[in-house]
């Protein structure tokens, strides 16, 4: 395996990105670029470099006066987010499915079992909304990187509603019976069936998490 190696950028966006996914930098938390610094022993500029590029991830907005705050939960983001992903990766897997080779089943049997082992560990929390994102990826085959570049960036701005669902809302419970179905729908080539899986799956959790934050809310 190659050694990957990580600007100091990269390492802090890391660090960033996981206290606001795991909930330890609140919704609206502002996040002070000197305190960052201090806590992560860097200068401001790669904890600004950061913040930027976790702005375009949708974690991080800028606010006149008052700099850069941790993203608030929204119901109303999560309706955008959860219906475009339905929109396009339904599309892209439909487009993907007369493509797909056993090495392509193969791939998404091994990564669902790693999505599998680690939804078992709360330890490995982390590593589900990368894995569960890794899954679906390995049925998408088309050759339409536009499409795939929109996918990855509404799957980073849906982490934390991905994480929530996965880790408070229940979803783990449906997560594996849902993934094994949709994967065995593919492999039978019925791409009607295959896209409404997908799209039951992905509708399903937006309608999970919107009613756990009601509930809490109210």
């Amino acid at each position: 395996m190659p050694i990957v190696y990580k600007t100091r950028t990269q390492v802090v966006v890391e660090e960033i990105r996981a206290r606001i996914l795991s909930g330890e930098i609140k919704a609206g938390e502002p996040l002070r670029q000197a305190a960052l610094a201090e806590q992560l022993q860097v200068s401001r500029i790669p904890i600004r470099e950061a913040l930027l590029q976790l702005e375009a991830e949708g974690l991080v907005k800028f606010e006149p006066h008052k700099g850069a705050t941790a993203t608030e939960i929204s119901p109303n983001l999560i309706d955008e987010l959860f219906e475009l992903r339905a929109i396009l990766e339904s599309d892209l897997l439909a487009r993907s499915i007369p493509l797909l080779t056993d090495d392509d089943f193969v791939r998404a049997e091994q990564t669902l079992a790693q999505l599998d082992a680690a939804l078992q560990s709360p330890d490995h929390a982390e590593r589900w909304p990368e894995l569960n994102t890794a899954f679906h990826t390995c049925l998408y085959k088309a050759d339409r990187p536009q499409t795939l570049e929109m996918i990855s960036n509404l799957n980073k701005n849906a982490d934390r509603y991905i994480r929530m669902h996965l880790q408070m809302v229940g979803g783990i419970q449906k997560a594996s019976s849902e993934h094994l179905r949709l994967l065995e729908l593919c492999k039978m080539r019925d791409v009607p069936a295959a896209c409404a899986e997908l799209t039951a799956h992905i509708l399903h959790a937006k309608a999970e998490i919107k009613q756990f934050l009601e509930t809490n809310r109210s």
